[in-house]
């Protein structure tokens, strides 16, 4: 039986936040003790962890393959941590207190940073600059590679067929920072591609921040899991698409189960880093209404890549819970778990919490330059893709047919669609 969790009063901080700006912080704080927390692990099979940790592991003590201080951030929080800077530096290019950049492409931003953490070059207290890191992923050195020789996140990545989980453990900023959810779908594969240019990885990492998108917005799991089914089958044009169907089958799996018998025999990769399974246990994890510690201490019991797979359910569950999920031992022992110029995002203490003023150029939680769509307007995007897909699968015979079937108002969205970027034919209308 699972214990139940401990209680976590309400800090400070977490009191002069927002719920926003909570889930925004407690998902990248999430991931960030997943990974650190799964360091411990990486690499060991289900049978192995069991063996050593019959109730989990719960607290980070660090260790593992790499010998990790405990509570040192991977490359997984490492990565994540250079796509924040990215959107911090596109953020400040585009201040009006400061003259605009000649480079405004988040996706080439990132892959800066990225060369910079590769290199040694890189703001870490803890690291010496020149010091190289201790943990990268082949598919990543790859990619970094030709990016390196390219200088173009369009031209580089490590090939079709190599579909790892390296460019979806650290996508989550764009689901938090990009306020339009069509830029959410752009950025994501395009930052994906710098190290994975595998479809199933972009396409993995823009579902994945369409449901962080809605997360933070305050949405409801369920339905976040649901708008990204529907990201999956808008951008497969299909519902059986590899990723729509990774996303299907973590509604059909629970964690606690894994956790006790080790990932299901249509997991061939046994968690070991497949994108799509990465996904699926993901979902499966924000879709379990037990606490942010139980699920997160059971999805390293299923074994294999324990970090990253944590790390990745963790940008999920932050998102879902917000920062007071987090338990205080966990964020005491996090590398970036303060604020301050040594914290997480390397910016100064609290951001903002209104978002009707323009956002500080210095804000480490609150990159957004305009405000995101609404819940009920998500809501809308949502049942409209559904209504194209079903015309343009024949799902329904006519766009009266999908407004009827999908509680559309009959007399408006057409209109809709077509401001949506979609214009319906003469015969289906």
């Amino acid at each position: 039986m699972d214990s139940p969790c401990p209680s976590n009063p309400t800090s400070q901080s977490e009191e002069s936040l927002s719920p926003r700006q909570s889930r925004v912080t407690g998902a990248l704080l999430a991931l960030h003790a997943g990974d650190s927390l799964g360091a411990t692990v990486e690499f060991r099979t289900h049978s192995q962890i069991r063996s050593r940790y019959p109730q989990g592991i719960r607290d980070i003590i660090g260790g593992g393959t790499f010998d990790w201080p405990a509570g040192h951030a991977t490359d997984d929080t490492d990565m994540t941590r250079a796509v924040v800077l990215a959107y911090k530096s596109l953020h400040d290019c585009k201040s009006e207190t400061q003259a605009l950049s000649d480079d405004t492409d988040v996706a080439r931003l990132a892959g800066e940073k990225f060369l910079a953490w590769l290199d040694g070059d890189w703001p870490d207290p803890d690291r010496k600059l020149g010091v190289l890191p201790k943990d990268i992923g082949n598919a990543t050195a790859r990619g970094l590679d030709k990016y390196r020789k390219s200088r173009d996140p369009d031209n580089a990545g490590a090939g079709h067929g190599s579909a790892g989980n390296g460019s979806l453990m650290r996508c989550l900023p764009t689901g938090l920072f990009q306020p339009d959810l069509e830029s959410i779908t752009t950025e994501s594969i395009r930052i994906s591609r710098i190290t994975h240019n595998d479809f199933r990885c972009t396409t993995a990492c823009a579902v994945y921040n369409h449901i962080v998108a809605a997360l933070i917005e305050g949405a409801s799991a369920d339905y976040a899991v649901r708008a990204g089914k529907a990201v999956a089958a808008r951008i497969e044009k299909r519902r059986d698409g590899e990723v729509y169907c990774a996303v299907q089958r973590g509604t059909e799996l629970r964690v606690v189960d894994m956790a006790k018998s080790g990932p299901p025999p249509d997991m061939k990769g046994n968690c070991g880093g497949y994108v799509l399974e990465s996904l699926t246990v993901a979902v499966a994890a924000v879709l379990d209404s037990r606490c942010l510690e139980d699920v997160i201490v059971d999805v390293i019991r299923i074994g294999r890549d324990t970090d990253t797979n944590a790390a990745i359910a963790g940008g999920l569950l932050g998102a879902r819970d917000g920062e007071a999920a987090i338990p205080k031992r966990w964020r005491e022992k996090l590398q970036f778990g303060g604020r301050g110029q040594t914290g997480y995002m390397a910016g100064p203490a609290t951001p903002p919490k209104s978002r009707t003023r323009p956002p500080n150029p210095t804000t480490t939680t609150n990159t957004i330059m305009v405000k995101r769509r609404s819940i009920k307007a998500q809501e809308r995007d949502f049942r409209l893709s559904e209504a194209i897909l079903g015309i343009q699968t024949g799902k329904y015979k006519s766009a009266n047919a999908a407004a009827i079937a999908l509680g559309l108002r009959p007399d408006t969205w057409i209109k809709d669609l077509t401001t949506s970027g979609y214009a319906p034919s003469h015969l289906q209308l």
